[in-house]
């Protein structure tokens, strides 16, 4: 079998063949012990690193060499976004006799790497990983995994194996095209965690297409580093427009700012939808306690999850193992932040 075979789980072998050192000097440097020279050593670890290879700490203790614990990795607990995610996938494995355990990765991709590195050494029955984005080496052990692996929450790109979850180009697009046809024209754009929030940025590229269609550009921007907030949907707000009072719609990568957005305009009397209009993503449960309902679009995170555990339980869509692909449809909801056309 080829190496990126994905039933095919890599062994000290391979490692031994790509580095040109015998298996028990392979064996000694991965478990760090022995006197292994630091030359013999940087090779087998640059050779493990490039194929992927991941020891297994359950080695001799089970004959099956698989637990039954299902690898969900996702980019943060911190909003509510992803904890619906992980609800969906836990009531889904309910009765499966496989119990999921969560690694958070904070938007990093050398801390999404190490996660997997941690997790498939204990050899799981599958993993679901947020996102299709991953360094080389991380997607050198998923390939390499000999299990299901489920990329979640996006599909625009080449999955490792199978991937659930919804075209944020294409949410974005939609966006765009609403808001057009709302007659908005000075548009804003406010983003978080970019450019590490590769499915906001995703939205915001098929947002743009969407404004060029009309021949309308982004008049302004506003980015930051951190995570989803309130206050910094305010801040971020009072910035946009201080600098540029003249836009007329603002656009967030989330409802979360978007939310504190729309407060910030309230408390200064802006008219909303008339003078300016407003919309966020992912259609969280806080809208409905807002003043007014924020304009946002469903992200399908509950269903996502669902349908993910799904498949590693074999319970998916085809009779298959693996290679599925399910595209989820968003939903834009109006609220009462938009004009209408």
């Amino acid at each position: 079998m080829a190496l990126n075979d994905p039933k095919r789980t890599l062994t000290l072998r391979d490692v031994s063949d790509a580095s040109g050192v015998s298996e028990m000097t392979v064996s000694r440097v991965l478990r760090n012990r022995g006197d292994v020279s630091e030359a013999t050593r940087d090779k087998v670890l640059e050779a493990a690193r490039r194929l992927g290879y991941v020891p297994n700490k359950i080695a001799g203790a089970l004959a099956s060499q698989r637990v039954n614990l299902v690898g969900v990795v996702v980019p943060s607990l911190s909003n509510l976004v992803f904890p619906e995610v992980l609800s969906g996938i836990s009531a889904e494995l309910e009765d499966t006799g496989l119990q999921p355990v969560f690694g958070v990765t904070n938007y990093s991709a050398e801390r999404e790497e190490a996660v997997l590195y941690e997790m498939l050494s204990w050899r799981p029955s599958g993993v679901i990983v947020s996102g299709m984005e991953h360094t080389p080496n991380a997607r050198a052990m998923l390939e390499n995994a000999g299990i299901p692996i489920v990329e979640i929450m996006d599909v625009d790109g080449t999955p490792v194996d199978s991937v659930v979850g919804i075209s944020h180009k294409r949410a974005g697009l939609e966006m765009a095209r609403a808001i057009v046809k709302a007659g908005y024209r000075r548009i804003g754009f406010l983003g978080t965690k970019m450019p590490d929030d590769h499915r906001a940025r995703k939205r915001l590229e098929g947002f743009q297409a969407g404004l060029a269609e009309a021949g309308v550009e982004l008049s302004d921007q506003e980015f930051y580093s951190g995570g989803s907030a309130l206050l910094k949907g305010r801040e971020m707000t009072e910035a946009i427009l201080t600098r540029s009072p003249d836009l007329d719609f603002l656009y967030y990568s989330n409802d979360m700012i978007g939310a504190g957005g729309l407060l910030y305009c309230l408390d200064k009397g802006i008219d909303v939808p008339g003078r300016l209009g407003l919309a966020g993503f992912n259609g969280v449960d806080l809208l409905e306690g807002l003043p007014r309902r924020l304009a946002t679009m469903d992200s399908c995170r509950r269903e996502i999850g669902r349908q993910a555990a799904q498949i590693i339980a074999g319970h998916g869509h085809s009779d298959m193992i693996g290679g599925e692909r399910i595209e989820l449809e968003p939903t834009l909801d109006y609220g009462d932040t938009i004009r209408r056309a």
